[in-house]
This record gives C-alpha cells, sequence and structure tokens, in this order.
C-alpha cells in the first residue's frame, strides 16, 4: 500500500508539473485570454487612469501577468505605488519622470511575483537612494535611453542595493552625455556599493565608455556571465578580466579598436583556460591593416577563445576595407624593441651627463668663480670706454 502511495504521489506530481508548465507555455493551443483593451485598462484600477493595460499575456516565452505602461503620458511614478499584487511584469516605458522618488512602489511589500521591471526611455535623470524598494524578486531591470546625471551631488551609489536577486541589468545609453572620467566613476561606485553578487548579464551599450577609473570596476560581479560593451570608445582592454571567473561572452563590437594588444591577448587566453568556453565578438572596429595588427590575426588562427564573426573581420587602409591579413615585410619584433631600449638608453645616459656636469660646476664653483671674475671685469670696462667714446663723438658733431 506503501508503494502505491508512492507511486500515486509522484504521478500525481508529475501531472501537476507538467499541466503547470503547459499554462505557462506560449505555445499551449488551449490558452485563451478573456481580457478586451477595455476590460485591461479597468484591470490596473483607478491609479492608472485608463491609461495602461493589465492583463495576462505571453512575455519572454511564458504567460504572464503584465502592467504595461507604454507612452502613457505619465510624469511621476504615483500609479506604481498601486500596482496589482499578481503583477510579474511591469513595462512603464516612454514617459517623462526625470526623478525616481522614495519607495516608488509603495511601503507595503506587496509584489511578491514582480521578476521584470522595463522603465526604459522615460527620460529619468535622478534616482533617489530609497527608490527601489520591495524589488527583492526582481530578476531584470531595464533602464536603457535614459538621461542618469553623471553630477556627483546627484549620484547614488546604492540605487541598485536592494535587488537581491537581480540577474539582468540594461543599462544601454542610459546616461547623459559628459566627460568619460565621470562615467567611469559613476559606474565605478555602482558596481562597488550595490552588491550585485547575483549578476550573470550586464548591457553598457552606446554610452562612450573610453576607460574606467578602477580596472578592477566588474570584479564586484563575480557571478558575470555576458558583459556587453559594444558601441563604445574602447581601443583597449581597459579593466581586469581575471576576476571574472564564470564569464562566457564579450561584446566589443563597434569600438575604437585599431589593434589589440599582445597584453589583452594574454587576458583572453587566460579566460579559456581550463576548458572555458569563452566568446569574444570585435566586429566592426577600425582595424588598421599594419604590422601592428599581425599578433592579433596570428593569435585568431591558434587561440581557444571563439572569436564570433571572425570570417566577416575587417581592416582598414585609408577609408578601403579589406578582409584580415597578415602585413609582409614587417620590422622583426627584436628590432623594434632593440631600437626602443637603445632610444631609452640614450635618454638616461643624457640625464646622467648633464648631472655630473652640474655637479663639477657646483664642486668646482670657486676656482671657476676666480677665473670667470677678471674676464668680466675686463669686458666691462671695454664696454665703458666704448660708451665715453661714443659720447665723445656725439658731442664733437
Amino acid at each position: 500500500i506503501a508503494m502505491r502511495t508512492i507511486v500515486f504521489s509522484l504521478t500525481f506530481f508529475l501531472i501537476s508539473v507538467s499541466i503547470a508548465g503547459s499554462i505557462n507555455d506560449c505555445e499551449d493551443p488551449n490558452f485563451h485570454s478573456l481580457e478586451t483593451p477595455e476590460s485591461s485598462k479597468l484591470e490596473c484600477g483607478p491609479a492608472f487612469k485608463n491609461r495602461c493595460r493589465c492583463f495576462r499575456t505571453c512575455y519572454d516565452g511564458h504567460h504572464q501577468y503584465v502592467v504595461n505602461c507604454t507612452g502613457s503620458g505619465f510624469q511621476d511614478t504615483s500609479p506604481l505605488a498601486h500596482l496589482p499584487n499578481e503583477t510579474q511584469v511591469l513595462i512603464f516605458t516612454g514617459n517623462e519622470l526625470e526623478e525616481l522618488p522614495w519607495n516608488v512602489f509603495g511601503t507595503l511589500d506587496s509584489l511578491p511575483y514582480l521578476r521584470v521591471i522595463d522603465m526604459s526611455n522615460n527620460k529619468i535623470r535622478e534616482i533617489r537612494g530609497k527608490a527601489y524598494h520591495h524589488v527583492q524578486h526582481v530578476e531584470r531591470l531595464i533602464l536603457d535611453f535614459n538621461e542618469l546625471s553623471l553630477d556627483p551631488a546627484r549620484n547614488h551609489p546604492r540605487v541598485f542595493s536592494n535587488f537581491i536577486s537581480l540577474l539582468e541589468l540594461h543599462l544601454t545609453d542610459a546616461f547623459e552625455d559628459g566627460p568619460p572620467r565621470n562615467l567611469a566613476s559613476t559606474l565605478h561606485d555602482i558596481f562597488v556599493n550595490s552588491n550585485l553578487t547575483q549578476l550573470i548579464k550586464l548591457h553598457l551599450e552606446q554610452n562612450e565608455i573610453s576607460e574606467f577609473r578602477d580596472v578592477n570596476v566588474f570584479c564586484d560581479l563575480p557571478n558575470l556571465l555576458d558583459l556587453h560593451l559594444g558601441d563604445n570608445d574602447l581601443n583597449a582592454l581597459h579593466f581586469n578580466l581575471s576576476c571574472l571567473h564564470n564569464l562566457r561572452f564579450l561584446d566589443l563590437r563597434r569600438n575604437k579598436f585599431t589593434r589589440i594588444l599582445e597584453r589583452d591577448l594574454h587576458i583572453m587566453d587566460n579566460l579559456a583556460k581550463h576548458d572555458r568556453n569563452v566568446t569574444v565578438d570585435f566586429s566592426v572596429n577600425p582595424f588598421e591593416c599594419s604590422c601592428k595588427l599581425n599578433p592579433f590575426i596570428k593569435w585568431i588562427k591558434k587561440t581557444k577563445v571563439f572569436i564570433r564573426n571572425k570570417a566577416n573581420l575587417q581592416c582598414y587602409k585609408g577609408n578601403v576595407s579589406y578582409d584580415f591579413h597578415e602585413t609582409k615585410n614587417c620590422a622583426p619584433k627584436l628590432l623594434v624593441s632593440t631600437r626602443r631600449g637603445t632610444t631609452v638608453v640614450l635618454c638616461f645616459l643624457s640625464m646622467v651627463l648633464i648631472a655630473l656636469v652640474c655637479a663639477l660646476v657646483y664642486l668646482q664653483r670657486t676656482m671657476l668663480q676666480k677665473k670667470i671674475e677678471p674676464v668680466l671685469d675686463s669686458v666691462s670696462k671695454r664696454v665703458r670706454y666704448t660708451s665715453i667714446a661714443n659720447g665723445d663723438t656725439r658731442e664733437d658733431v
């Protein structure tokens, strides 16, 4: 009897799981929503002023309860304090918010199912430090195409600290235009102070990033899998990758790479050690067809790193593009290094020689003074005599 009970329980469990899976599956032919555009607006409640839709729909491959306020004309976040309890996905885009105040989602912990927040394209300039409360279950935050301030006075480095379950952070073109150093500083403060230890995907495309203040800027994201840095101004790997032990994809498309430094090649090779699958994308960078590109071309042929779209890589001579190829008749690297070394040695010896001459003059200053003073006196007397003679000549005239 006990065995029959166990078998029956397992069968019932598997059937329940199957039914639950089919309910969330967008391809389920038995799913039919009874919602209409009018009823879905009423579903949201009076706080949303009939501008949004609250309904169960297909999102990200599953049927989920979505609150959609796209282009709804809101200038503040007050409706969000009244989200339906069953909300799983919030789409609040295309509005004019400028600032997110404290407790955007109210003071009560009433959103146990909320997993996705999309607040892109809202012209947000400032997010207060306590804006996001009650978001401990959120796994994806999208803040693309906003105007987040780089002003230190409006910077709240712990702004994402309550997202303890966050897996994806989207910050594509999320910041105002400003000096690269200011952006680097802002990103550094956010990652260091927000405790995003569960994050696996980070999108930072289209932010005009050319450098990072701290080379370890991403080291506070230990579980990061995918790092998207496309459409920026990077010309080298100005950041530490060795601390990202789980990294599987690095997006460097459409940056400013003209060549790849050998130091960076070694860094990427180290990522692929221990049979790790690592993919890097260098597509659409302005590589220069020159001897400096040869190490990268040779590296591509032997590395364990998977180079996405490597067959389409191009280099440029002027405005003309060519397929990747090794440049011939290059000066041996040893000769180049020797020339550089010789230049450095000559500069050093010149400085030493100047220092020795100065020291010698200082030590022999007394003797030199005795020898130089008579000469200076003689020159001075001649100048005086010449001046007197010229004066007499003018008087005769």
